[in-house]
């Protein structure tokens, strides 16, 4: 059998997940057209051993939470690398809307002088050199911190900032990571 033969449908957190997969031949459904899912399964650009996570390397991080907000278990799938003791090693990826930016870059800075961290926080460009759009049509501030010692804190106190559409922190939202190594698979469960 093959993949499509497998998998009747999917929902795909990304414009170029979409791509991937229906070239693959997998019926992908708009988020809308369903109410849960059963498993949400993605990768993280770092995770902790309590599966705290920073997601957003790609830029769909706004997609990929709506998407694990709908589903009945999220499993993360990465390499042993990405995992961390603390958080902070990956630029935490903010998703603002463009208009208003300086202000909204003076209540992030503000936010992290609250919960004791900081760094440089650069807009994100694509390829091109043009500042990257994600596909909710919003930018990126990348905040290189190095560490985030209270991910849950400071997730708090980025969510209800006006201009912020969503950050990369995905805390309490994972139930299970499959981490591949050199050594094997190891599965890490929230207990």
């Amino acid at each position: 059998a093959t993949i499509k033969d497998r998998i009747p449908g999917a929902v795909s957190s990304s414009v170029a997940s979409t791509q991937r997969l229906q070239a693959l031949g997998i019926r992908v459904f708009e988020a809308n057209e369903v109410g849960t899912l059963s498993v949400y399964i993605d990768g993280a650009d770092e995770i902790t051993e309590s599966l705290a996570m920073v997601k957003g390397g790609g830029g769909a991080l706004t997609r990929e939470k709506i998407v694990s907000a709908v589903a009945d278990k999220y499993v993360c799938i990465a390499d042993e690398s990405k995992l961390v003791k603390v958080l902070g090693r990956f630029p935490l990826p903010i998703e603002v809307v463009p208009f208003g930016l300086k202000a909204t870059q003076i209540e992030i800075e503000a936010a992290f002088k609250a919960c004791g961290v900081s760094g440089p926080m650069t807009l994100r460009k694509g390829k091109d050199g043009h500042v990257f759009v994600t596909d909710g049509g919003h930018w990126i501030l990348d905040a290189a911190m190095g560490r985030i010692p209270d991910p849950k804190r400071l997730a708090d106190a980025l969510s209800p900032i006006p201009g912020v559409m969503e950050h990369g922190l995905f805390i309490g939202l994972v139930q299970a990571a499959i981490l591949a190594g050199p050594s094997g698979i190891r599965v890490v469960e929230r207990s």
